[in-house]
């Protein structure tokens, strides 16, 4: 945003979500509209800066994905923003040589329901390949092996819902 570059970590919280910016944390509370467009309310606390008049105030967010280039173009308001996302839980521990080692636990990026499982155990998979499709939002998410390996366990069914950072697709190196 205006050239900068920042982070924003959001975590469930109760009915809603906490979002922290720039170490300031806010409750938001979120509709969704349609495949593309969710109502936002967030609340401030105390201790955030706001030129607002209002501690609570609401938001109407266009969210337009772009095939290509896999990132999306949040809108709010009038203003559009580059945004990427990086849905990773944990960072995997790395040896002298760069390499990830360890089982791969691919866990669901944010609450949602299982449309597709594309592995079952015993399945050889190739780095990229496609294991599980999690619906959230009203988009699909598909969560791909980080490297090669075999299918260990398969924690998810299609139809199921699940929660933030759920078990789904382990993968044995």
């Amino acid at each position: 945003m205006g050239g900068r570059v920042r982070r924003v970590a959001v975590a469930r919280a109760g009915q809603g979500f906490a979002v922290t910016l720039d170490g300031c944390t806010v409750h938001v509370d979120v509709a969704c509209v349609d495949a593309h467009l969710v109502s936002l309310i967030v609340t401030n606390r105390s201790d955030c800066q706001s030129d607002r008049q209002s501690d609570r105030f609401a938001y109407e967010v266009a969210i337009a994905p772009n095939a290509a280039s896999g990132a999306l173009t949040v809108t709010v308001g009038t203003t559009p923003v580059a945004v990427t996302v990086d849905g990773r839980r944990n960072r995997q521990r790395r040896d002298d040589h760069g390499a990830a080692t360890g089982p791969q636990e691919i866990a669901a990026p944010m609450s949602g329901k299982v449309v597709r499982v594309l592995v079952k155990p015993g399945d050889a998979v190739r780095a990229r390949q496609p294991l599980v499709v999690v619906e959230a939002m009203k988009m699909e998410n598909e969560l791909r092996a980080q490297r090669d390996g075999a299918v260990a366990s398969v924690h998810a069914r299609e139809g199921q819902s699940v929660d933030a950072g759920a078990l789904l697709v382990v993968v044995q190196s």
